[in-house]
């Protein structure tokens, strides 16, 4: 059966980076979507994103494409406007899946969300660049999000990410509908995923305990990048957690 996939990235990211699980999607007959949410363009403005622009974006995407009966998945930030914008959605969706994503509560940030060092990391990135933004460090790229791809690879991708809108990161959203509203869900989990470190920050049991009771967890190999390093296998544990 064919399913719709509305793929959105994570931080400093754009919708390119989904174009290998896509073409596996696509060859199983599904159809797939791939925004790019606002300040994540090559020619965009970050200075004044904030993390609302990028939640109305999405919704008025997938309204104006007149987008039903949809899977709606987030990566890493992704999850972020994609808890946003499934209460307006809501109606639209089939089924929320997070992929080593962040579930936010009402009033919580990424920065809140994340271990102390990340936070200043991210401000410094910030108050050095002349917009607002921010981006992380070649070798934290390395280590924590592609250590699975060869250093070739990881010098010829890593030039392509865009700095990343500070605003989104250190802002919040009005999520208590999201949590009454108990859309099903699914939790997709990298199992290399060094991004955020094992424990008191890391993605499970923390993320995947915040979605409706029942939601499955579903593992899939490779790194924070496996969108890119382990494309085949996270397009079939999409579509596992789709049929979930």
């Amino acid at each position: 059966m064919s399913t719709t996939f509305v793929l959105v990235h994570g931080a400093c990211h754009g919708g390119w980076t989904w174009r290998p699980v896509a073409e596996y999607l696509r060859a199983q007959g599904h159809r797939v979507y791939m925004p790019t949410l606002p300040g994540l363009g090559t020619e965009d403005q970050r200075a004044d994103i904030h993390l609302t622009d990028t939640v109305d974006y999405l919704i008025d995407y997938v309204e104006q494409r007149d987008l039903t009966d949809i899977v709606l998945v987030g990566h890493s930030w992704g999850g972020f406007p994609v808890s946003g914008a499934s209460i307006r959605l809501a109606t639209r969706i089939s089924r929320l899946v997070y992929w080593s994503a962040f579930v936010p509560h009402s009033g919580e940030s990424l920065i809140d969300l994340c271990p102390p060092a990340y936070g200043d990391m991210f401000r410094a990135s910030a108050a050095a660049s002349d917009d607002n933004s921010v981006m992380f460090p070649f070798e934290v790229f390395c280590a924590a999000f592609m250590q699975d791809a060869s250093p070739e690879t990881q010098r010829v991708l890593y030039p392509l990410l865009e700095r990343q809108p500070f605003h989104t990161m250190n802002e919040s959203l009005d999520l208590d509908e999201w949590e009454r509203l108990q859309l099903p869900s699914a939790y997709l989990l990298s199992k290399e995923d060094l991004a955020l470190p094992p424990g008191e920050f890391g993605w499970a049991p923390r993320f995947p305990d915040r979605l409706p009771t029942g939601s499955p967890l579903i593992y899939t190999p490779g790194s924070h990048e496996s969108q890119l390093t382990q494309p085949e296998p996270l397009a079939a544990a999409l579509v596992e957690a789709a049929a979930s």
